[in-house]
């Protein structure tokens, strides 16, 4: 009963940690939601180190994401017509908002999909967090990791593996 308690308190102060990264980098972006894309980001900060190890797992560098999604973000301006190069010059790092927390929709799918299978999430890793958004097939996440070359299906498959390995030890 202890470590169910214990394990609980643990994931709460891991949800924690996720929403506070995830919003950090939605805001280095100019953005004031995090989306998947920014929870993904935030997973590989979390210190058990799962999601790092499942990028590795399927030959992925997870250095590389970042960029992967900056990319997504310049493509899509040019599909407007806009010069991505120009663009860096007037962003500005999104101040944070006094509300309630909030997420773009594709982070807060991420969240409810945390909360519907927090009873497996026994602690919640990183690892955890890859496996939803690796099932996302849309969204700038599913294409910045098409452009890594990572097959979804691999990662999240991967995920849980390495999830289940390190919450059975």
């Amino acid at each position: 009963m202890f470590g169910s308690i214990k394990a609980r308190f643990g994931s709460m102060g891991t949800i924690r940690a996720l929403c506070e990264r995830a919003e950090h980098h939605a805001r280095q972006e100019g953005q004031k939601e995090p989306g998947a894309e920014h929870f993904l980001l935030a997973a590989l900060d979390l210190p058990d180190g799962t999601a790092q190890r499942t990028f590795e797992a399927v030959g992925a560098d997870p250095a590389n994401l970042h960029q992967a999604i900056e990319r997504q973000y310049a493509d899509g301006l040019k599909l407007v017509g806009l010069d991505p190069a120009l663009a860096g010059e007037f962003a500005v790092p999104a101040t944070p908002t006094q509300k309630l927390y909030e997420a773009a929709p594709s982070g807060k799918e991420v969240m409810q999909k945390l909360a519907e299978g927090r009873a497996a999430h026994r602690p919640l890793l990183g690892a955890h967090v890859v496996a939803i958004v690796a099932g996302m097939p849309h969204g700038v996440a599913a294409r910045a990791l098409r452009v890594m070359g990572i097959d979804a299906e691999a990662l999240r498959a991967a995920a849980n593996r390495i999830a289940s390995e390190k919450q059975a030890s």
